[in-house]
């Protein structure tokens, strides 16, 4: 489970799925931080991914490269302090570049609920799945 984190510490571009009025939604994000096994992001309150969230709380993000494919499930939450939204603002120049201030964003967590691992180079492919759940 470990070289999950790994790659997605190397692999910060992800695919994040949501839903809308029933029909998947996917942007590409960035993973702004990583404590542990979770996940910090950024947006804004005024895009439409807010409010899917908002709505509908449970997400999936993907990240791949080369012949290496990692998926995560979980649910969003909001509840990021103060503290945290700061850093991940002065940590990263891509949100300093897009917004004069971290206040102008709204941060949220993804503690993993499920995790899989893909890997198509040796024969047989890997394909390994995580429930955290039952870690939990």
């Amino acid at each position: 489970m470990e070289k999950i984190f790994k790659f997605l510490d190397e692999n910060v571009e992800v695919a994040l799925a949501t839903v809308e009025d029933n029909k998947p939604r996917i942007r590409i994000f960035q993973v702004m931080k990583r404590v542990g096994e979770t996940f910090f992001f950024a947006t804004s309150s005024q895009k439409h991914v807010y409010s899917q969230i908002k709505e509908n709380p449970y997400v999936e993000f993907t990240a791949s490269k080369d012949n290496i494919f990692v998926r995560v499930a979980g649910k969003t939450d909001f509840d990021v302090d103060d503290a945290m939204g700061k850093t991940i603002y002065n940590e990263n120049p891509i949100l300093q570049r897009l917004y004069a201030d971290y206040k102008q964003l709204v941060y949220f967590k993804i503690v993993p609920d499920a995790l899989w691992y893909f890997d198509l180079t040796p024969t047989p492919p890997i394909n390994e799945y995580y429930d955290l759940r039952k870690q939990k």
